[in-house]
């Protein structure tokens, strides 16, 4: 029988270190979405619910603007300039390492707080307050750290590590599969971002979304709407991308949308496409210690959308979260008990966390 990874890779600090190096640098990472920049962008509607984050609404003049993210450990900006073209960059002063930009704004220029260095959102040094005063000071070479950002559909990627493969080569078979779906992404608008903190490791949060073995014990909600049985829910991989659909119950009023699919992007990335009326979640998981990890999801819906189906699939989805985030808690709990050293998985049910396990090893190998 299949045994999991060691339970001591879920807990120990210098396991946390090789994978923030060997794997989260050099992935691509889902970072915002377009409408959170000026120009040409999806629309952003307003969220309703307090605790999810209205993020702006997309321009439609060519304003200048940017955001800042996170890719892994490291401060990422996207700017869109007057050009219009989207770029990217390392959200760290050359002068003296402090973090440049915070939030999202329509401005042209990025300012350090600290000594107030000054950047143009193509990342070159305008200004350095005395840099007069230095002989022979090299402001052309040192503009911001420039890195990999690209788009599909409204959602835009960025990857600080060095040469990456194309984002449509990373994503792989995922933009056909939704498409196949009748879901068209570019005309999507955003509605809210959710996002929390859960107790447990990155991994142990990817591997709970990598199974519905749980499903019928756990989520009961959920298994009312989707046919989770071992005959009807489907597990597929296909590279780094692993995916799970379902047929609807043929008691749930159906939409545009005949039926499920969930996606996962290794190393983190997780999208959520449920049956009915148009409707995209996408967002990663990151870890910040050990036992704790960050994830958020955007939220996007067809324009015509009504505010009621919403309202309705953010609590369903909502609901299951809240049953999911107790689960990966007591996972971690047990597995950072030193009691036992690994588990086991189940060949069949849970054959896309031994596929999520072999890359985490592969890439961690030395």
């Amino acid at each position: 029988m299949e045994t999991t990874l060691p339970y001591g890779w879920y807990t120990d600090p210098d396991v946390l270190h090789r994978e923030q190096e060997r794997i989260f640098r050099p992935a691509w990472q889902y970072v915002g979405h377009t409408g959170r920049l000026p120009g040409a962008g999806s629309a952003v509607g307003k969220a309703d619910d307090t605790q999810r984050e209205d993020r702006g609404a997309s321009g439609t003049a060519r304003q200048p603007g940017y955001f800042a993210t996170q890719v892994g450990r490291t401060p990422v900006v996207v700017t869109r300039d007057r050009d219009g073209a989207l770029r990217a960059f390392v959200n760290v002063c050359r002068h003296r390492g402090f973090t440049i930009a915070d939030g999202e704004q329509r401005r042209e220029t990025l300012q350090c707080p600290y000594h107030a260095w000054t950047y143009g959102l193509d990342g070159r040094l305008r200004a350095a307050p005395r840099s007069e005063e230095e002989a022979n000071f090299p402001q052309e070479e040192l503009g911001l750290v420039p890195i990999a950002v690209d788009t599909w559909g409204p959602f835009v990627f960025a990857h600080a590590g060095g040469e990456p493969e194309p984002l449509a080569q990373a994503l792989g078979s995922l933009p056909a599969q939704v498409a196949e779906l009748g879901l068209d992404v570019d005309s999507l608008v955003f509605h809210s971002r959710w996002q929390a903190e859960i107790e447990a490791n990155w991994k142990i949060v990817c591997e709970n979304f990598l199974e519905c073995y749980h499903c019928q014990v756990a989520h009961p909600g959920f298994s009312e709407v989707i046919d989770v049985s071992p005959e009807a829910y489907v597990l597929s991989a296909d590279g780094r991308l692993t995916t799970q659909h379902g047929p609807t119950r043929t008691q749930i009023p159906t939409g545009p949308l005949p039926r499920s699919q969930f996606h996962f992007l290794w190393p983190n990335l997780e999208i959520n496409i449920f049956p009915g009326e148009p409707n995209i979640s996408i967002g990663p998981s990151y870890p910040l210690t050990p036992e704790r990890t960050y994830r958020f999801l955007d939220y996007f819906f067809g324009p015509d959308v009504e505010q009621t189906w919403i309202d309705d699939l953010l609590a369903f989805d909502e609901q299951v979260g809240r049953e999911d985030a107790d689960l990966v808690a007591g996972v971690q709990r047990g597995v950072s008990s030193g009691a036992l050293e690994h588990g086991v998985l189940m060949g069949r049910s849970e054959q896309l966390i031994g596929h999520f396990q072999a890359l985490t090893a592969a890439a961690l190998a030395d």
